[in-house]
This record gives C-alpha cells, structure tokens and sequence, in this order.
C-alpha cells in the first residue's frame, strides 16, 4: 500500500503505547534443540492452557506464527505441540543469539489467543570456515620480535560456545598466534614474530593456521600462512586514524559514498604505494559494500534495510607493494527512514454473524509497523458509523467486536474499514476492508396487510367458491419470512367454522365449503357482545415461529322471490279495524289494529307494482273463494286511483314498515300457519305507515317464524335476532292480535335495501 499524508478525520483511536489488555496469562517459554527430528514433541499445550484434549478440538484451536512459516503443528488428539520440520537455527536467525521463534494459539468460542516462545537453541553443527585457504604475508628479515601481524580470521555459524574460541598455529619455532575480541564478540587471530627471521637461512615460511570451535567433540577448520621473508626492512601503511564512524539512510541510492579511509606510506616508489581491502572474507560486508582499493572509498551496492542490519563493522587493510600492511575499523551506522507502511494480518474473520449476537468478536488481527521510534508507533481506528468497536487483546493484537444486536432488518450488510497508521511525519497508514452479513434470525411477527377483512356471499353457491383472501408479510428473510395461514378455532366450540370455510395455507385464499345460511353466517361471527374474533392466522413453520391473526366477516345474503303475490301487510291503520291505503293518513300510535290483506298486482306500462286494499278486509273472519275474488277487484280498483307504490312481491309474508312508509322487512309468515289463508295475523306496528318503495334483502332466517314476525338488525353485514316474550317479536299467546293489545316498535336500522323493479313482480 502507498504512503500517503493526509489529516485524519477524528475517529475511534487506540494507541499502542502499552499493552491494555490480555486474554491469557503469561506463559513460560518452550527450547528445543535445531535440526530436532520432524513430528518430535516439544510441549502439551492441552495441560499449559488447562483445557481438555477434546475442548481443543471445538474450539478449533490453531498455531499462528509471526513469519507465515509453519514451524510447528498442533496434535488436537492428544493437545501435543510438535516439530513440523527440521529447524536451521543458522537458516532461521543467523549469528543473532537468541534464536526466538515466536507463535500464538488460536481458540475460538470463545475467542481466546495465547502467545508462546520457543528458543531454538544451537548445536554444533558447523566448523570453522577461513573465507581463504591461503594467506601470503612478507616480513622483513630485521623484524623486531613482538611485532604483530593481523591474520584472516575464520567464521563459524553457531553461536555461544559452538562459534570459534580459539586459534593456533604451528609448526611454531619463530611465531604464536593471540586470540582477539571484535567488538561484535567475534575472534580473530594475530601473528605475533617470537624470534628475528634470517632471510639467508630460510627464505619462506609454511605455518598452518587452525581455528577451534566450543562444541563436544570441537570442529576446526585450517587455512595456509605463507610468509616470505625480505631482505631490506621498508615501512608499512599506516591509516590516518584508526577508527572510523559513518552514517548513512537506509533509503541511500545504491552507489553512494559511505566513507573514505586513508593510509600512508613513507616509502618510496613501488613500495609506498598502498592497496585498500577488506581485512578478512565476510559474506555479507562484501554483499553490501564496495571498496576502491586505490582509493579507499566505500559505497554501498545493495540496499540497506535498518530494521534487518542496523549496523556494520567493516576492518580495512591497507598493503603496499611491498607487502607489508595496516589495519583499520570503520563502523557504519544505518539510519532508519520512515519508509514502512503499517502492517495488519488477519487472524481470524466471521464473515457472517447473526442479528441478535450482541459483543460478539468479529475479526482477530494483528498490527506491526518495521521502523523504530515514533515511526513504529501506531493507530488502530474504524470508522464511526458502524455499531462495532476495537478492543485491544495481546500486545498488537485486536479484536473486532459488536456493540449490540443487530437488526438486519434495519441493515443487512456492514463495510468496515480498518485503518492502521503510524504517527510519523509524514504519516504512513494501511487500510483493511471487511464485509460483515447479518443473518437473519426470527424476531418478527407475520402482519396482516388488513385488521379486518369483510366478506360478502350469497346464499346456494357452489361448494369450494373462492370468496375472499388474506394476505400477510413477514419482515424476516427467507425460511423466517415464509407465512402459513390457518383458520383459529371459534370461541363457541359448538359453530362448524370448520365445515364452513377452508382456507389455503399457501396463499390466504378463503373457499366457502358449502352455503352458508344465515346460521352459518352468524357461526363465522360468533356470540354477540364478544367483540370480533379472530378467524385467521399467520404463522411461519418450523422451530421458533410466530403467529400474527386477523378478523374475517361473512355475510350470507338472500334476495326476495318475485314469483310470490300476495303480501299480508300489518301497518298501523285506522280506528275501528280499518287499515288504510297507500296515501291514508289515517292511524297511529298505539291504537288496536286488525288484520289487513293487501292484494300486491303487477307493475304495468313501466311503473313499479301497486299494493291495494282488499274487499272485505276491513272485519274479521273475510275468508274463503268469495271473498278472496272480491278483495281482489276493490284492490284494483283502489289502486287505480292511489299513484303508484312500488311493494314486495313476496307471496303471503309479515311486513314491517319504518317512518315514512318505507318497506323494511318481508318476512316469512308465522310457522305451521296457512298462506294467508288463516284468520287475521298479529298487527305490530312501526313508525310511520306509508307503503314502502324498496324491499329489504336481509340474512336468510333458516327457520320458520312463531308466533310473529322477526327482523334482523344488521351492523357490518351481521345482526341479532331481536326477540319477543314469544317467538322473535312480542305478541300475544299463539302469535294472535286480540283486540286492546298495545302493537310493539320495531326499531330497524343499518339495513340495506334493494328496489323492486317490474322485472322482480308477477302478477
């Protein structure tokens, strides 16, 4: 990722400058010997962190290490940590002493993170090496004893003991070789002259020069010392100071001057002239940097990287021709430069959490940023609108964890960016992007998209008629969110709902099983005074479902025959027992009626049917053929002269009027009784007494009528019965009007009402 500067908005921020939390306790340090066999054991990490074999194994415990490499494996069988492959110790840290390799377990379910160290400790496994098989040295034969000649010392990649800790030579009748300390621990040999050299005598020397490790047995490695010995003593080079210092940036092009080193020599000619190396073979200083042997100057050829090598120690020889030569130290520090980005690795990612999973860890992470100082230190951040935060864990660790629940029906999905930045100038910063989904869980309940659903049905359909739907939705999302529908159970056990209606449990739709009837009408409502029931039910399937219910109504509707004829109408009439005709203004309130026959004839030239009076009709006891045929000519000629009233033609039915005259109510004639064809029928009366203009189609009664007529008082489509002291209405013993008996009000109201046109009348 690219650096970049910019002013960060203000965000959640947790500092690494101490640690704040642990998830563990501290833990003792693992050692094992390099190039231990693979599938050796090193420890039971079942027993350090005190848990059961078999807990490790569903907590799904694993080995996270710091360098991707996977060194280790962990046995969930038996919670034994063990060698995942030989280890170099010399491969994996170099002469760096030492040798840690670091590693975290990983348990999950909870989220739990130890971390671990294993110190790889060395064994003698190399021997000393010399970076030359043969050293060539020129002494003079005048040589003082006690001088000192620096010899190419010898490297060895163990470390501690196992490294060099000496050095010899021999055949050794004029020299002995002294062990010395670098700075950097390591040893070096120099030769020192025991006894004057005689050219004359021995013109060259052959001395072997052994280097000895530590270990048990030792190993030794040997390189070839040959010295000529000159005839005439000239001078060595000597360096200008003995010790040089230099810095350089790490982000230094390759090709940049270091340092220059310098010798002189007061000789003359071919022998004062003098020859810069580096003093002994070292891999990685000869890798790293250039020196000009004619001039001195270092430069460097590859790139320096201050959080691998912070510095060097490089020693420099200076030859003449002769020979002969000098030694010097030049140390380079490298300065670290802010040119890491912050690092974030990811431990462990739950893409997909329920709704309801309050403080739940999401994402484990780790941060780490390579430069040093202020450079290394660094802010961890999300951004704020997101119900997540940060919490430390171990030392640059984190967790990623849920403020509360959820809710996906709010938001299912969550984009968090993790945003880590160090606090240098300019300020360096990573960025990491996960993608959290809610799952849904189911916390809603079905609603209806109605409280209440009112349904309409006539009386005789077919059985299986689709007379209606319900729908209801569910917020949930997909197994959560599937609605069953269901009739509930009606409160009166004793109403067939079952037997009544059906409905489909996939869609809502609502079938009538057969005709209802007004009884069945009155069973879907229930009770009066109960207040509405609840008829059908949403549920979801399944573990866990919820119920949402809503209220249905049905109303069965019947309208009048019009083949019937002939209507017994009971009014309020005159005094005397005399009814009156469509526009008589006479009777009222309260007087004692008798019986009147109206003779209903058909509609003619496009009017509406006309109700007259019947002959005879005005005394008691008018029966038989006679005096049915002369009630039939005094209504036609009666209503030849009334206007035009439009009645019922319902045959020999009770009815009942309301203010104004306005048909209310047909109504069947009393049961067991003959059509029409009996003494005079109870009188009750209602106010008003005009002859109606429009016929009432009301719920159909499924029984007969005693001792009276019966209305029904509609509200919403369905009504109650009102009663009388006998049969649906008061009236008298056996349904008859004696004289002096007060007629009842029928209050009626909240019907609906039809017109009866010349297409509903016969004559």
């Amino acid at each position: 990722m690219e650096a970049e500067e910019e002013r960060f908005p203000r965000l959640r921020q947790v500092l690494l400058f101490v640690l704040l939390a642990h998830s563990c306790a501290e833990q003792e340090d693992y050692r094992i010997a390099e190039e231990t066999e693979s599938g050796s054991f090193v420890a039971n990490l079942a027993k350090d962190i005190g848990l059961g074999v078999k807990e490790l194994s569903w907590r799904r415990a694993r080995i996270i290490f710091n360098d991707d490499k996977k060194h280790f494996q962990l046995n969930l069988q038996t919670g034994d940590l063990q060698i995942n492959e030989k280890l170099d110790r010399e491969e994996l840290c170099g002469s760096t002493e030492p040798c840690v390799l670091q590693f975290q377990v990983l348990l999950e379910e909870p989220l739990e993170v130890y971390r671990y160290k294993l110190l790889l400790s060395d064994i003698n496994d190399n021997s000393p090496v010399f970076p030359e098989s043969e050293m060539i040295l020129k002494i003079m034969e005048n040589t003082l004893p006690g001088t000192v000649f620096p010899l190419k010392n010898a490297q060895d990649l163990d470390v501690g003991i196992n490294n060099i800790q000496n050095y010899t030579i021999y055949p050794n009748s004029h020299f002995h070789v002294l062990t010395r300390n670098s700075g950097e621990g390591r040893k070096y040999p120099e030769l020192v002259l025991d006894k004057a050299l005689d050219r004359e005598e021995q013109t060259e020397l052959r001395l072997t020069l052994l280097a000895v490790d530590g270990g048990v047995p030792p190993k030794t490695g040997t390189a070839l010392v040959l010295i000529d010995v000159l005839d005439i003593n000239d001078n060595a080079p000597e360096f200008v100071q003995p010790l040089y210092r230099a810095q350089i940036p790490e982000n230094s092009p390759l090709g940049s001057l270091i340092v220059t080193v310098s010798a002189r020599d007061l000789d003359t000619g071919t022998n004062g002239k003098v020859f810069y190396s580096f003093f002994y073979g070292d891999e990685e200083i000869s890798r790293t940097f250039a020196l000009n042997e004619l001039t001195g100057e270092i430069k460097i050829i590859t790139e320096l990287d201050f959080e691998k090598i912070m510095s060097y120690e490089l020693d420099i020889k200076a030859s003449d021709g002769a020979g002969l030569s000098g030694k010097c130290t030049v140390i380079i520090e490298v300065v670290d430069i802010y040119d890491n980005t912050p690092e974030l690795t990811m431990a462990s990612l739950t893409s997909s959490i329920p709704e309801n999973s309050p403080e739940t860890t999401i994402a484990l992470f780790s941060i780490q940023d390579r430069d040093s100082g202020e450079n290394g230190r660094m802010v961890c951040s999300i951004q704020e609108d997101v119900p997540f935060t940060l919490k430390p864990s171990l030392e640059n660790f984190y967790k990623l964890v849920t403020e509360g629940a959820l809710d996906r029906e709010s938001q299912a999905e969550y984009n968090i960016t993790i945003t880590v930045s160090d606090l240098g100038t300019p300020r360096l910063k990573t960025q990491h992007n996960i993608t959290v989904t809610v799952s849904d869980v189911n916390d809603n309940v079905p609603a209806f998209s109605q409280t209440t659903y009112t349904l309409r049905v006539r009386e005789n359909n077919s059985p299986a008629l689709h007379i209606g739907t319900v729908s209801a939705t569910d917020r949930d999302a997909g197994a959560n969110a599937q609605v069953t529908y269901s009739l509930l159970p009606p409160r009166d056990p004793h109403l067939p709902l079952a037997s009544l209606v059906s409905i489909n449990a996939d869609n809502g739709q609502l079938f009538a099983l057969r005709s209802p009837g007004l009884r069945g009408a009155a069973g879907l409502r229930g009770p009066r005074g109960r207040g509405r029931p609840r008829l059908a039910r949403a549920e979801q399937p399944g573990a866990g479902a919820r119920a949402g219910a809503g209220r249905q109504r049905q109303r069965a509707l019947r309208a009048v025959p019009a083949a019937e004829r002939l209507c017994a109408l009971h009014r309020a009439g005159a005094a005397g027992g005399r009814g009156g005709l469509p526009g008589d203004q006479g009777g009222g309130g309260g007087r004692r009626l008798g019986p009147e026959r109206l003779a209903v004839v058909p509609a003619a030239q496009g009017h509406g049917a006309r109700a007259v009076r019947r002959v005879g009709a005005q005394r008691r006891g008018a029966h038989g053929p006679a005096a049915e045929r002369a009630r039939r000519r005094q209504a036609q000629a009666a209503g030849a002269g009334q206007g035009q009233w439009r009645a019922a033609a319902v045959g020999q039915r009770h009815a009942a009027r309301a203010a104004g005259g306005r048909l209310l109510a047909a109504l069947p004639a009393a049961a067991g009784r003959g059509g029409g064809r009996g003494p005079g029928r109870p009188a009750h009366r209602l106010p008003g007494h005009r002859l109606g203009v429009r016929v009432v189609a009301l719920p159909v009664l499924g029984a007969g009528v005693r001792g009276g007529a019966a209305v029904q008082e509609e509200r919403g489509g369905v009504g109650g019965w009102l009663r009388g002291a006998r049969g649906p209405l008061s009236g008298p013993p056996g349904g008859r009007q004696r004289r002096g008996d007060p007629v009842p009000e029928l209050p009626v109201r909240g019907v609906s009402e039809k017109n009866l046109g010349p297409g509903n009348l016969s004559s």
